[in-house]
């Protein structure tokens, strides 16, 4: 593939004095915002507090963040170990795991629907399309900051499909005169479509849970195919981390479905009040 040569856009939104902020946390906040306001909607016709997923925010914004951020450097230490130690909180810089927020907010959701005495698949399945359509937007974060890329893009590549992508992707893909995938792209793509079938399937009323699970199954599935094509995966022991937990987790899918659907379980349906 050619060499290209292109200013990167300006990763900095807003300049405020000696303050930066960044589109990253920006395009972050406003998934986060429109999934919050979607899961409100639909836990008012599930019959849930209004308030309810406003006071779970409280906790899991913030537990999503610390667990994405420990995930990430726990993987990158060797790149964190000899640096300033601030470097390690320093996620405006990028630097934060899918996997590692989705474990945190899972704890957290169990932990809260506990003590507020709600059914935690409940609570899960409304969250499913609000989580996916988040990561869905929150991808391109990674785009302004030039990551989450795969490998330079192949003479063939390009004259198939890449080069009629929008030129505002492909001239932020080329990173030191290399075209590079975007798989950012890509995942965002396969999460909204996800999105689309699970708004879909709300309308099929399948067993409580199983609107959560088939999101972990589907953006697992498109994640596993993704990372293979990426650059900077998290590594472990020569593996790809994503590529592992992945495969755990669609595994971890398959059994609870099975599991909950078998001769004689009481499970209740996702449009079931209580």
């Amino acid at each position: 593939m050619e060499m290209c040569e292109v200013q990167p856009l300006n990763r900095v939104f807003l300049q405020l004095g000696s303050v930066s902020i960044y589109w990253y946390g920006v395009i972050i906040a406003v998934g986060a915002a429109l999934g919050l306001w979607l899961a409100i909607r639909e836990s008012k016709k599930r019959g849930l507090h209004k308030d309810t997923f406003v006071d779970f925010l409280v906790f899991a914004i913030p537990a999503a963040i610390i667990s994405a951020r420990i995930y990430y450097v726990a993987f990158e230490w060797e790149s964190y170990a000899d640096g300033p130690f601030w470097k390690v909180f320093a996620i405006w810089e990028g630097g934060i795991a899918i996997h590692g927020a989705l474990i945190g907010s899972i704890i957290t959701a169990i932990i809260f629907c506990r003590v507020k005495k709600i059914p935690f698949w409940k609570l899960a399945d409304i969250t499913a399309p609000s989580l996916i359509l988040g990561q869905a937007i929150g991808r391109w974060g990674n785009f302004m900051n030039q990551e989450a890329h795969g490998g330079p893009v192949s003479a063939e590549a390009y004259q198939n499909y890449i080069q009629y992508l929008p030129d505002f992707i492909n001239n932020q893909m080329c990173i030191d005169g290399v075209l590079y995938h975007p798989t950012f792209l890509y995942e965002s793509l396969w999460n909204i479509l996800g999105f689309v079938i699970l708004l879909v399937l709300r309308r099929v009323n399948l067993k409580r849970g199983e609107m959560f699970l088939f999101y972990l199954a589907w953006y697992s599935l498109g994640r596993y195919f993704i990372e293979g094509m990426r650059t900077d995966s998290l590594v472990a022991e020569g593996l790809r981390a994503a590529q592992i937990v992945s495969i755990v987790a669609i595994v971890i899918a398959i059994i609870i479905v099975i599991i909950r659907r078998r001769p004689g379980a009481n499970t209740p349906r996702y449009k079931d009040k209580k």
